[in-house]
């Protein structure tokens, strides 16, 4: 068994006519160390899939599991950035992070928590913040903190859910830079949400799409391994592994947009009723 592993996963919401199916047939195993990011488009089922490994919602079918063990409830094993940063506005940087040390390591004495908070906050570049609220931060400070405050749990396994989508470009670039160079410090197993496909190339070892939803399941993974590390986003362009990656995955993206399309337009198209034929002699 893989290190995380989705089995025949299925989520849906509501019931009966209301009924929406979020995700059939899930099946994806990841490898301890390894770098998987997940691409799909808005409404695709994402953000429920990341929620499924996080224990934060259970499956209606299937199910999810990290280290053999199934995934049946919230844990410090797994530590979840999110898009909106979920940061404490009346904490400091120090104290958002120092709460969640405290949780998953009760037997630390102050000093060490300190020690330990710290430390994470020196390796997201915030030590000159420290004392700030969220208020006094930009987007892009407040996401180092979140980033900050799921490695100082040291969880097994990294989630990701589309981190640095609501930043400006440079302050992404900056973040996807800090990201890389703390996976490679101890090469935590990390799955990370997004839509953005050159982002995908530039962090991960594995591209698996999401396709369009209802009912949304995983498409053809693409390996990234061919693409050595470290990964300069300025060489990488001119890559020729990376130009063939990044048009077989945009090409297989807007292929399974246009099939989505033209299903739904199946679907609702009207057709006549064979057994009452229309009368195209009447007036």
């Amino acid at each position: 068994m893989s290190y995380l592993e989705m089995q025949d996963v299925d989520k849906h919401y509501g019931s009966g006519s209301e009924r929406t199916d979020v995700l059939n047939g899930i099946n994806l195993s990841i490898e301890q160390g390894e770098f998987v990011a997940i691409v799909g488009f808005s409404g695709s089922g994402k953000s429920t899939l990341i929620s499924l490994m996080a224990g934060l919602i259970k499956p209606d079918a299937g199910t999810v599991s990290l280290q053999g063990k199934v995934v049946r409830e919230p844990g410090p094993d797994r530590g979840v950035v999110f898009q909106n940063y979920s940061l404490l506005p009346w904490l400091s940087v120090f104290g958002n992070i120092e709460l969640a040390v405290k949780q998953v390591f009760p037997k630390y004495c102050k000093s060490e928590i300190a020690e330990h908070v710290r430390r994470y906050i020196a390796m997201v570049n915030l030590k000159e913040a420290e004392s700030k609220k969220p208020s006094e931060l930009s987007g892009g400070m407040k996401q180092r903190v979140s980033l900050a405050r799921a490695l100082a749990m040291q969880p097994d396994i990294l989630l990701m859910d589309e981190p640095f989508s609501a930043l400006d470009a440079l302050t992404r670039a900056v973040l996807q830079d800090e990201l890389t160079r703390i996976w490679e410090q101890d090469r935590r197993t990390v799955v990370m949400i997004t839509n953005d496909i050159d982002e995908a190339l530039l962090l991960a070892d594995r591209i698996v799409p999401l396709k369009p939803g209802p009912g949304a399941t995983l498409g053809e993974a693409f390996d990234v391994s061919c693409l050595s590390r470290p990964r300069d986003r300025t060489a990488i362009n001119q890559d020729v592994n990376y130009k063939r990656l990044r048009n077989a995955i945009t090409n297989y993206m807007i292929e399974l947009n246009t099939d989505h399309k033209k299903a739904r337009t199946r679907r609702n198209l009207l057709l006549p009723d064979l057994n009452q034929p229309v009368d195209l002699t009447a007036a």
